[in-house]
């Protein structure tokens, strides 16, 4: 029987440990949607990134979701929102699921004694356009701490190139960009770092590996284990079910993703129609069409079992002629 979403919420943040407000129970029976969104009030001295990095957030997400709210002068008593709900990728509940559009990451631990699924999440940044993180299937084949950080030849000629040459070897230490911990990955080159540049989380700012805030690694850090798996996704539409409601979330696609970014509308139908199957429903097409025009990375509720809403079927003759694709 499906408990309410709120309900599931409460257990969720009751399993958590009060330092790990980033767990979250996933619901039984297939539902694929945690946590909630809320708001808080702004400090004078807070910066949106003050807030984002306080509640687990990376820049795109605080941003994206408070359009007009200045990110470094918010003003005292500004109502900032907070987006903590997310729907999980599409891919198997094991290991670490990076999502790159929605520069985020997800770890599934093992369940404990009392049988329930977790997830852990944390905002990460990526690979620049012209570094980017590459996708696929790999595994976390060295665990380090206090890592010297050996920046290959194409990063040192990029930094020589700008006049701020690099040593063929920067020691561990507060200069030192991999932070505190690094995860290494199985395709070479590549890791899961802490940094030293905390506000660069939820921005495309890397050389291609992940960066996380220093104390998220750290925790991150002693929860994995080598031979971990890493799945590597670009899903910038993800569909997920919860108490017989159908929710969407959309992400803008990469920069360089032209034909995805052309055809967002069209994948996002896919990506509902597929999630229905066999399922009697019907889809709030307005909702759908709104929530990839926004892109906000914010759970949209699309469609519910057994009720009365404009059908799928209908798309084609409801979609606004100079609305795009």
């Amino acid at each position: 029987m499906w408990m309410s979403r709120a309900a599931w919420l409460l257990l969720a943040l009751a399993a958590a440990a009060p330092a790990a407000a980033d767990t979250f129970t996933v619901p039984p029976d297939g539902g694929q949607v945690v946590g909630r969104t809320f708001t808080v009030t702004a400090r004078t001295q807070d910066t949106l990134l003050d807030i984002a990095r306080r509640y687990g957030l990376g820049y795109n997400e605080i941003t994206a979701a408070n359009p007009g709210v200045d990110v470094w002068l918010p003003k005292e008593g500004t109502r900032v929102e907070v987006p903590r709900d997310y729907v999980l990728p599409n891919a198997p509940h094991e290991g670490l699921v990076l999502n790159i559009p929605e520069m985020r990451l997800y770890y599934y631990p093992a369940p404990g004694a009392d049988g329930v699924a977790r997830v852990v999440t944390h905002p990460v940044s990526v690979g620049r356009q012209d570094w980017r993180t590459p996708l696929g299937q790999t595994r976390i084949v060295a665990k380090v701490r206090n890592p010297n950080w050996y920046p290959p030849d194409s990063i040192r000629a990029e930094h020589a190139a700008n006049g701020d040459p690099l040593p063929k070897v920067v020691p561990a230490g507060p200069d030192n960009p991999l932070g505190g911990f690094a995860l290494r990955l199985g395709i070479p080159g590549y890791l899961i770092h802490s940094t030293n540049k905390p506000y660069g989380i939820g921005m495309r700012v890397s050389h291609g590996c992940v960066r996380m805030y220093p104390e998220d690694m750290a925790s991150l850090f002693g929860m994995v284990t080598t031979d971990t798996r890493v799945t590597i996704l670009n899903q910038p539409v993800k569909t997920g079910w919860l108490d017989g409601t159908l929710y969407v979330e959309v992400h803008s696609p990469l920069e360089e993703d032209t034909a995805m970014d052309a055809q967002l509308l069209d994948l996002a139908f896919a990506r509902v129609q597929a999630a229905i199957g066999s399922r009697a429903v019907s889809v709030d097409t307005r909702a759908l069409r709104n929530a990839v025009a926004r892109r906000s990375g914010e759970p949209v509720p699309v469609a519910r079992v057994d009720e009365s809403m404009e059908p799928l079927s209908a798309r084609a003759e409801s979609r606004d002629p100079g609305s795009g694709s």
